[in-house]
């Protein structure tokens, strides 16, 4: 599959300045992108299971720990299991890590919004 076939997504919050920079950088390179408002239409267990895999990074390394919601659900305590952080993403979507563009073989977390480009 050449680039310009490639699928390529971007988990977005229009709030977040990093989100619509990384936005912003794929549009300003012509890079059509498939627009996800993960608050609006929020990832499931499945889909962030696989974010997760393209990423290489375990659940807690997609927490946003600065969102109050963060400390209310108790998730600096550090022996909750993956499936737990998980499921508390999948109801909580703020929790995530923004922006993420994604590929069909690869994804990075868009800070700072450049290193999004080592995919593509």
């Amino acid at each position: 599959m050449d680039e310009e076939e490639q699928s390529i997504d971007i988990y977005h919050n229009p709030r977040c300045s990093k989100s619509r920079a990384t936005l912003a950088l794929l549009e300003k390179r012509g890079i059509d992108v498939s627009v996800i408002e993960y608050l609006k239409e929020p990832v499931d267990d499945i889909e962030l299971r696989q974010i997760l895999d393209l990423l290489a990074i375990p659940a807690r390394d997609l927490l946003r720990k600065s969102e109050s919601i963060y400390t209310e659900l108790g998730l600096d305590d550090m022996s909750l299991s993956e499936d737990a952080i998980i499921e508390a993403i999948v109801k909580n979507p703020i929790l995530m890590e923004r922006p993420i563009v994604v590929t069909a073989s690869k994804a990075r977390i868009g800070r700072p919004p450049e290193s999004v480009l080592e995919i593509l």
